[in-house]
């Protein structure tokens, strides 16, 4: 039987072949992206859908396509659909189990961004934090301002000079009572 093709070209037809399934895969993808996307345009116009919610639907599909089209090319390379699932759901847990155990330390972290940025106290004034309404709880004056925490010293008679290390998050959690040195003097 006589071949049609020469030896040294069957190593790149396997190539080309696969070169041609991903083309084909990535133009599949985007015109069903386009036609999924005139269909929910067309639908929200018809039925007067909110422009956020059409927009929404079309960035969803349009991310559902264009992922299972990464998945079909993967395919076509060799990775198991299994394979990317497992990793993907392990990294997943990871990730979750990470934030949750820094949720304190994060959270601190960006009411620490807060608090110099909006500035609702400075550095030397006095501040309060109050309970409920007008119960008494930590008050001082801020003599530090750190990533985690804000350092007040105690001004009461009875604890003079004692040093409270209020998270940062805690003063967006309370009413807080604030005045400013100036405003001590005036009074």
């Amino acid at each position: 039987m006589r071949q049609i093709f020469p030896e040294w070209i069957f190593p790149w037809l396997e190539v080309s072949t696969l070169g041609l399934q991903v083309v084909a895969i990535i133009v599949g993808a985007w015109v069903l992206r386009l036609s999924l996307s005139r269909l929910i345009r067309r639908l929200g116009e018809r039925y007067s859908l909110p422009p956020e919610m059409v927009l929404g639907a079309r960035r969803g599909l349009a991310f559902l396509v264009y992922f299972g089209a990464l998945l079909l090319i993967l395919d076509r390379f060799g990775v198991s659909a299994t394979v990317l699932w497992t990793a993907l759901t392990g990294f997943a847990a990871v990730g979750a189990v990470a934030f949750f155990a820094a949720w304190s330390v994060l959270s601190n972290i960006f009411c620490t961004l807060l608090i110099l940025t909006v500035r609702p106290f400075r550095l030397h004034d006095h501040v309060e934090v109050l309970e409920n309404g007008e119960k008494p709880g930590l008050k001082g004056n801020v003599i530090d301002i750190n990533l985690i925490y804000t350092t007040l010293q105690e001004t009461s008679a009875e604890h003079r000079g004692a040093v409270l290390r209020v998270p940062n998050s805690l003063f967006f959690q309370r009413i807080i009572r604030c005045s400013t040195e100036w405003e001590r003097e005036q009074i």
